[in-house]
Formats: C-alpha cells, structure tokens, sequence
C-alpha cells in the first residue's frame, strides 16, 4: 500500500491532501456545532482547527492516516474533510472515517463521490479485502449514509469510545469487504450519474 499523498478527483469533488492551506476553509465548515454532537472531535473554536490538524499530521508522519481535504468542484470551495484511518497494510484493512460536510453538501453528490473515489482507491490501488466505516449508534443520518454506500452493518460495540464531555458512545460497524464491491461500484456509479 503506498500511502503518499494522493489527490483523488471525480466530477463533483476534489480530495486533495490535507495541509495548513485548507484550514480556512475548514474552519469556516466546523463552525457548525451539529457536526460534532456524536463525534470525539470537538470543534469550538479555530484553535481546536489548529490543535485537529496538528494531530492529523502527526498521524500521517506515522502512516496511520492519509487525510484529505473536500473540495467541492463547482464553487471550489473546502466543504469538509475526510481519512483513510486505522490503515493496515498487513491485513490489507482500512477504515473510511473523521469524515464531516458542511450542512449544505450533506446528502448530495460531494460526500456520495468522495466516499466512492475512496472505495476506489483503497480496493484498486491497494487491493484491500475490507474497508470499515464506524459511527455512533446515536447517529442515524450517518449511519443512513453509511448504508446508502452500500456497506453492510456488522455490530453494536457498546460503551466503545469515551467522548469529550466524559459519556460513552456505543459504536456501529459496517464494511464493504473486496467480493461486494464490484456491486458497491456499479450502485455507486449509477447513482453518480444521475
């Protein structure tokens, strides 16, 4: 698995490597306390922006994340971010996840596109046998998204991760394993082109 950098680019959405020029952008997005409500990110201010990327960087300097920044084509702007998280190269494993969309990208062609371009990659450029995705059982319009890709739910982990203000977060697991995603690949192209 090569995790350099990679800018991945469909007709709706750009993802470009996450850096330090994109934080205006996503500072502008995070403002929206929604997006944090189930999440073990907590965004209030541009210092917690700050304080998010410097975390992501050294997860990528570690090879454990490949983030990428949201860059809606039609108006060019940052409307989110999103990562390749928990990557196992021995296990040919990873995870699609610390995903957020401004409020009015969500459930339009950006985030179908991006999660697609990711699929993509991960089971044709580095042959992986499974993608995960994660979310609070709390979380329904996630965890509606999550299954609109097609991926299948696994399981309830209960009081699986402790949040921000010191509650626990049962978590929901769903995959696309590598034989489900010639089907995951036409829904999702099929769905894109319209």
């Amino acid at each position: 698995m090569d995790l350099s950098p990679v800018t991945l680019a469909g007709r709706f959405v750009r993802l470009e490597p996450l850096a330090a020029g994109h934080l205006d952008g996503i500072w502008e997005v995070a403002q929206d306390a929604s997006l944090w409500l189930f999440t073990v990110t907590r965004i209030a201010g541009r210092a917690d922006v700050d304080a998010w990327f410097e975390r992501v960087r050294a997860e990528t300097e570690r090879g454990s994340t490949l983030a990428f920044a949201t860059v809606e084509l039609g108006g060019g702007r940052v409307v989110g971010s999103t990562r390749f998280l928990n990557i196992s190269e021995r296990d040919l494993r990873v995870e699609i996840g610390g995903t957020f969309v401004g409020r009015p990208w969500q459930r339009t062609a950006v985030n179908t596109e991006a999660k697609y371009l990711m699929l993509r990659h991960a089971f044709e450029r580095w042959g992986c046998v499974r993608v995960e995705f994660k979310t609070s059982l709390a979380n329904l319009v996630s965890r509606q998204a999550i299954e609109r890709l097609g991926a299948m739910e696994e399981g309830v982990l209960r009081r699986h991760t402790r949040l921000p203000d010191g509650s626990w977060r049962d978590t929901v697991y769903f995959s696309v394993l590598d034989t489900e995603w010639p089907r995951v690949r036409a829904a999702l192209e099929s769905r894109l082109a319209r």
